[in-house]
Parts: C-alpha cells; sequence; structure tokens
C-alpha cells in the first residue's frame, strides 16, 4: 500500500499527518480552521485518499503558519507514498465547476515542482481562512511534493471557487497517481530534477 506518515513540530506549529493513496476517501482532519478543515476533507474524499491530520498552530497570529507548514507536510507525504512513482499515470487534469464557480487543473506528478495559479478573490478571509493562502498552500504543497501544478478559477463566489479549485486538484490526483503499469513514464526512465 502506498501509505506514509509524517511529523513536523516547530516553535509554530505541530503537525501530524497520515496518508493513505489507495485508501477510500476517509479524512480525520482538524487544524482549528473550519474553512481548511471543510478544503482538506474535501479534498481527500474526492481524490478517495485516506488523511488524517492534526495540526495545531499559533492561531493567535494568524493563520499563516498553519496552512503553509500542514502544505509543507501534505507534499512531503504525497512524495514519500508515490515513492519511485512507477506505473503511476503521472499526468491528471479536471474540470470542475460549483455553481457559478469553475476550476481547472492539470498536473505532472513528475518529480517537477511548479505552481501556476490564475485566481482573483474579493473577500480577504472565508472563515477564518486568508484567500492569499489559496495560492501559498499549493505553491508550498507543490514543491514538498515535486509536482507541477497549472490551476484557474473564476467565479462570484469566494467559498465556491476555492472549493472548486480543492476539487478540481483532488479529481487531477486521483488520476495522477492511478497505477497503469509498471515503468516509470519517463524517457529518462526515472523522474525528477536530478536522476
Amino acid at each position: 500500500m502506498r501509505t506514509s506518515k509524517i511529523s513536523r513540530k516547530t516553535k509554530e506549529t505541530d503537525i501530524q499527518l497520515e496518508l493513505n493513496l489507495d485508501g477510500n476517501g476517509i479524512a480525520d482532519i482538524s487544524t482549528g480552521i473550519g474553512f481548511f478543515d471543510h478544503m482538506l476533507t474535501s479534498f481527500a474524499r474526492h481524490a478517495e485518499f485516506d488523511l488524517k491530520v492534526r495540526a495545531e498552530g499559533d492561531l493567535y497570529v494568524d493563520e499563516h503558519h498553519l496552512i503553509e507548514d500542514t502544505g509543507i507536510v501534505l507534499g512531503k507525504a504525497l512524495a514519500e507514498a508515490l515513492g519511485d512513482m512507477a506505473g503511476i499515470a503521472r499526468f491528471g487534469e479536471a474540470r470542475i465547476p460549483m455553481d457559478e464557480a469553475l476550476a481547472e487543473v492539470a498536473l505532472d506528478v513528475g518529480g517537477r515542482s511548479y505552481l501556476v495559479l490564475k485566481a482573483d478573490f474579493i473577500a480577504p478571509q472565508v472563515g477564518q481562512f486568508s484567500t492569499q493562502l489559496v495560492k501559498h498552500f499549493f505553491e508550498t504543497l507543490a514543491s514538498n511534493a515535486k509536482i507541477t501544478i497549472h490551476a484557474s478559477v473564476y467565479g462570484d463566489n469566494d467559498h465556491h471557487k476555492i472549493e472548486a479549485l480543492f476539487k478540481a486538484f483532488a479529481y487531477a490526483m486521483k488520476r495522477a497517481v492511478k497505477i497503469e503499469g509498471k515503468e516509470v513514464k519517463s524517457t529518462k526512465g526515472t523522474l525528477g530534477y536530478h536522476k
């Protein structure tokens, strides 16, 4: 089974995360930020990954450190669970609507990190979640998971836009990590920057 268990403890945050790429979409999330819990739960459910997150942080400062560090830990967990990435489809894409919002994600689970995100938000916050941190979360996750993500979303309601984005990312990841064979899908015979 493609699983990982990652912990990260600093003076700002304390995070434990467990991931199973071959799960059933079971989520057990507690970050202290309701909307972030909702997004991670939605991601797990639609990717059909089992995901457990216990995150505590200096929310008396703001939510930045906790969301950033959760992105780091989830990215590292994805990379560890994927191992050498042999046999995976590697590429995934999805277009997900939510009422007036439409999100599109295309990604490459190929050992190279990059993020392009086209999104504008109207409100500074959705619940206790800063809309500024949407890009930062995906940037941090992409960097630590070593995946390339191209994403865009439009709409009028920031809740809908962010949720559609997380769901599109989930479906794209679900497709990209699906086992289709035994070989690494690369002309190099391996994936990543330094191989």
